[in-house]
C-alpha cells in the first residue's frame, strides 16, 4: 500500500457547546466543554490511519504534555509520527471551537508550534517526501513552509492534494501548477479567487481556479454534496448524504483524508471522492474531531446500505 504523508498542524481542541453563537457584547452560558487531539493536518492523519490507510506525519509540537498526547493519539490510529518535531520552549497549538445547538462550528485557533515549522525542517525530512505517493496539506502552518512543501513534492513526482483551510486571499497564484487537487469549500473558494460571490456561481469559479493552473478542483457544498471539475475537462456534481448533522467540526478534513487514501490505494478520481463524501457524511453525525472518524468497515457497511 503506498504511504500518504500528511504536513501539517497538531491542536489540543477545546470544545465549547452552545445553544446559539453569542452577538456582540452578548454573554450566554455554555452547555458543555470537552478537551480531545485535533488540528486540521493531525484530523487528517488519524482519519486515514483509522480508515485503513498507510500515512506518515510531518508536524511541529511544543515540549509539552499536550505534544506528547496528540503523537500518542495519532500512534494508536497507526499513524507513523516520526516527522513530528518537537520545538523546546514553544506551546502546542491550541483551537478553541464552538459548536452550536445545529451542529455549525466557529472556531478560533493559537498555532503555538504550528508556526514553527519551517522549510528548513521539511528540508531535514526530505525522506518522508521521497517515500510517499502523495502529500496532503492544509494551511494552518507558515505559507513559506506550504510553498516549499508543495514545490518539492512537485519536483519529486507526487501527487499533490491541497486542503486550502483557513483559506487566505493572499495565496501565491504561481503555486497552482503545482497542484494536482484543490478542495475548497463555497467560503474558501470565494477567498482563494477574492469575489465573495464565487461560491454562488462554483462552475465558473472552479474553472477559474483551473486558469490558474491547478489541475483538479472539487469543491464541497455541505448537505448538496460536491462539485468536481477535472484536468480532463470532466465535471461531476456528487449528491450529498441525507443525515441529521450533530457536529461538522471534522468533516471537510474526514473528506480529505479518505480522498488522499483512497487515490494512494489506485481509484479513480470520481470514486475516490463518493467514498470521501460518505466518510464524512458519517463524520458530521457524531461529536468531536478525531473522535467522529468512522472506520474502514463502518464505512464499509454503510455503503452497502446505500448501494447494494
Amino acid at each position: 500500500m503506498e504511504q500518504v504523508l500528511v504536513v501539517g498542524s497538531l491542536n489540543m481542541d477545546m470544545t465549547v457547546t452552545l445553544s446559539h453563537f453569542p452577538a456582540v457584547g452578548e454573554t450566554i452560558l455554555a452547555g458543555g466543554f470537552q478537551q480531545s487531539p485535533g488540528g486540521k493536518g493531525a484530523n487528517q492523519a488519524y482519519a486515514i490511519g483509522k480508515l485503513g490507510g498507510a500515512v506518515r506525519f510531518l508536524g511541529a509540537v511544543g515540549d509539552d504534555p499536550d505534544g506528547q498526547a496528540l503523537c500518542d493519539n495519532l500512534r494508536q490510529a497507526g499513524v507513523k509520527v516520526e516527522g513530528v518535531l518537537v520545538k523546546p520552549g514553544g506551546q502546542t497549538g491550541r483551537a478553541i471551537i464552538y459548536v452550536d445547538s445545529r451542529g455549525d462550528n466557529s472556531i478560533v485557533v493559537l498555532p503555538g508550534a504550528n508556526a514553527l515549522l519551517t522549510a528548513e525542517d521539511i528540508r531535514s525530512q526530505r525522506q518522508l517526501l521521497e517515500e510517499c505517493s502523495t502529500v496532503l496539506l492544509q494551511m494552518e502552518i507558515p505559507m513559506g513552509t506550504i510553498d516549499y512543501t508543495i514545490r518539492t513534492a512537485f519536483s519529486l513526482g507526487k501527487r499533490v492534494i491541497l486542503d486550502p483551510a483557513p483559506a487566505t486571499g493572499e495565496f501565491p497564484k504561481e503555486l497552482y501548477p503545482y497542484i494536482d487537487i484543490i478542495k475548497p469549500n463555497e467560503t474558501e473558494l470565494g477567498i482563494l479567487l477574492g469575489d465573495p460571490d464565487a461560491g454562488k456561481q462554483v462552475e465558473r469559479s472552479a474553472r477559474r481556479l483551473k486558469e490558474y493552473g491547478v489541475k483538479n478542483v472539487l469543491v464541497t457544498l455541505g448537505e448538496k454534496g460536491v462539485y468536481v471539475d477535472t484536468q480532463n475537462g470532466e465535471t461531476a456534481h456528487i449528491p450529498g448524504h441525507a443525515v441529521r448533522a450533530v457536529d461538522t467540526t471534522a468533516a471537510g478534513d474526514s473528506f480529505s483524508a479518505a480522498l488522499a487514501m483512497k487515490l494512494s490505494m489506485g481509484e479513480k478520481l470520481i470514486e475516490a471522492v463518493r467514498y470521501a463524501n460518505l466518510v464524512s457524511s458519517i463524520v458530521v453525525t457524531r461529536k468531536g474531531a478525531q473522535s467522529s472518524v468512522p472506520s474502514g468497515e463502518e464505512v464499509e457497511e454503510q455503503r452497502k446500505k446505500i448501494y447494494g
